[in-house]
């Protein structure tokens, strides 16, 4: 039976290895190689890395590639020519990527994070053939691009490089018409072009693991047995064209969780359906800080600010309202560390920030509430 869509008969469930289990600030191998064994286990064989994901490379060679044949999983990594100076360096990571990995070759190769201010830098230094030559020399099998755009650059995109065969897309029922992330019309004009879609994001970096009360009572009153973040997972693979859904899970418990009601995966019901459109609702009126804890704009702030960790107490002061409690942990986390108020406004941060906030205002604001 022939594919209707790229990576159909694909499990639809990923191994996100962007935010593994650490030990101080290194990551845990151990358990890293226990949550590998479960999920290979179950029959998934998606794991995604990334070339700017600190140390999950090397992880990923540690915990999979050294314990398990080749032939049992697939490998995804990126290449993230934003912050690099030049086309040679830009094309060296691939090379640095699969010495770290020593997968041999990589099943997936992504140009990583387009948006509207970035993406003539990878058109500059001319990575599109690069990829796709690459793919030639068999060191990678499929290319595709992950993107953080709107609709428009990313239909001009897929006009101009058909030849990528997927897409990685941040899609969530709590984004899916939010209009700076527009999940829903990049889904569509995907689709639209008839591309596979790899699915970043389904839980929004935990978010949806642990949503709003009013969520919850939602989905309890469906289906008191179901985690939350399982709906959230759910309802991306459910999506008409979906390669596979990434979970950047952290723990055991966590994949224990994932497997468990994707292994034999059945899409939403009308039921269901109707429960996440009554989820999403709520959050439309929220005013919460959509950050995902990528934490892409740490590494750049020339005052080290913990901005997804500020962020973090600020979302729990405006969810539930305990102000004099979050200022006391936001207290502690800064006991040590930069302040919001040590912002300079240089503005590295929003250049790199996947979400679009607007993090120097709402460092300000931060600011004004807890200091």
């Amino acid at each position: 039976m022939s594919e209707k869509y790229f990576g159909e008969n694909i499990k639809k469930l990923g191994f996100g290895l962007m935010r593994l289990p650490r030990k101080g600030a290194l990551i845990n191998v151990k358990e890293t190689s226990e949550m590998v064994d479960i999920f290979l286990e179950n029959g998934f064989t998606y794991f995604d890395t990334a070339f700017v994901y600190v140390g999950s490379e090397t992880a990923t060679r540690k915990a999979l590639v050294e314990r398990h044949p080749r032939d049992s999983y697939t490998l995804a990594s990126k290449l993230f020519a934003i912050k690099v100076p030049t086309e040679k360096m830009a094309k060296a990571e691939l090379e640095t990527s699969l010495k770290r990995t020593g997968a041999g070759y990589l099943d997936y190769y992504l140009l990583h994070s387009l948006t509207e201010e970035n993406y003539q830098k990878y058109e500059k230094f001319n990575l599109w053939n690069f990829v796709k030559e690459e793919k030639e020399k068999g060191r990678i099998k499929h290319y595709g691009f992950s993107f953080h755009g709107g609709p428009e650059l990313l239909d001009e995109l897929l006009t101009e490089h058909p030849g990528a065969e997927f897409v990685q897309l941040q899609i969530n029922y709590a984004d899916w018409e939010n209009p700076k992330v527009r999940s829903r019309e990049v889904y569509e004009v995907a689709r639209k072009h008839g591309k596979s879609i790899v699915v970043m994001e389904p839980v929004k970096g935990g978010k949806l693991a642990d949503p709003p009360e009013e969520v919850k009572k939602i989905f309890d009153a469906v289906n008191p047995n179901a985690s939350y973040a399982s709906w959230a997972i759910r309802f991306a693979a459910s999506l008409d064209g979906i390669l596979t859904v990434l979970s950047g899970m952290s723990n055991v418990e966590q994949i224990r969780d994932n497997v468990a009601f994707m292994k034999d995966f059945i899409p939403l019901n009308e039921e269901e359906q109707a429960a996440i459109r009554k989820a999403q609702e709520v959050f439309n009126k929220l005013n919460d800080v959509p950050c995902t804890a990528c934490r892409y704009c740490v590494e750049g702030c020339p005052k080290q600010i913990a901005i997804p960790d500020i962020f973090a107490v600020r979302n729990k002061q405006l969810s539930f309202g305990q102000l004099e409690e979050t200022k006391v942990e936001y207290a502690k986390l800064t006991a040590e560390t930069a302040k919001a108020s040590d912002c300079i406004s240089c503005g590295q941060c929003e250049k790199v920030c996947p979400q679009k906030i607007d993090i120097i205002s709402q460092l300000k604001k931060c600011a004004e509430v807890f200091e």
